[in-house]
């Protein structure tokens, strides 16, 4: 019988053995997790020790908070930057808007100027001049402009002082030829307003007749149907 059982063992057709482990579950549990933490101390350790030999761990929380600080203090310049640079664009373009103002003002001042020049050489045309007590026409000078307009100008002068403000018409007579024949004709026909208190620039241009050539021009201050003061003055066939 025992010869049986042990053939039985030692040969193929031997029963299948099982074989289980001593410790419990619960025990092996615990045991992996142990395992497992002192990988993770391990790694730990590691991490801190790699931090060590960069040198991270010099940086301390008194450093981390200086540098938060510093941080704090440049984004607050830089702000203040910001507000600066934008007032400064802003003054700027109000001193770009003040220097085109004064640019303006300054061209408005040169052509003054050369009109304040045009009217000093148009005066000092008048000296010497005689003083008289009433209306006097002072400087006449008349163009013809290509054979069609007639463009002249006068300075009417009131030289007596504290006196009351004139009010008549200026007309201009024109004298010379016309289509071979002898031509004289007024203008305008009914002649202009003219009021003077002390002195006043008049002139213009005038429209001829076709084949007119002008050789004189008469100036007339009229108050009324009285002749107050004329002058004559011929035209330089230069011009003509």
């Amino acid at each position: 019988m025992r010869l049986r059982l042990l053939r039985r063992r030692l040969t193929i057709s031997a029963p299948r053995v099982a074989i289980r482990s001593a410790l419990p579950w619960p025990l092996r549990w615990v045991a992996l997790a142990l395992v497992l933490g002192f990988c993770a101390s391990l790694a730990l350790w590691a991490f801190e020790f790699g931090k060590s030999i960069a040198g991270f761990d010099r940086v301390s929380r008194t450093e981390f908070l200086r540098l938060q600080s510093e941080i704090t203090v440049l984004r607050d310049q830089a702000r203040q930057r910001q507000t600066v640079a934008a007032t400064a664009e802003s003054l700027l373009a109000t001193e770009r808007a003040a220097k085109e103002s004064l640019m303006a003002q300054v061209r408005q001042l040169e052509a003054d100027n050369r009109t304040l020049r045009g009217d000093l050489g148009f005066f000092e045309k008048l000296l010497p001049a005689a003083k008289t007590d009433g209306l006097a026409i002072r400087a006449l000078q008349a163009e013809v402009l290509g054979g069609i307009q007639l463009r002249w100008q006068a300075l009417v002068i009131q030289s007596a002082r504290n006196a009351p403000e004139f009010n008549g018409r200026l007309e201009l007579e024109l004298a010379g030829m016309q289509s071979g024949r002898p031509w004289t004709q007024i203008l305008p026909p009914q002649g202009q307003a003219l009021q003077v208190r002390q002195y006043r620039r008049v002139g213009g241009l005038l429209d001829l007749p076709p084949h007119a050539v002008v050789k004189t021009v008469t100036a007339r201050v009229l108050d009324g149907a009285t002749v107050r003061t004329t002058q004559t003055m011929p035209v330089d066939p230069a011009l003509r």
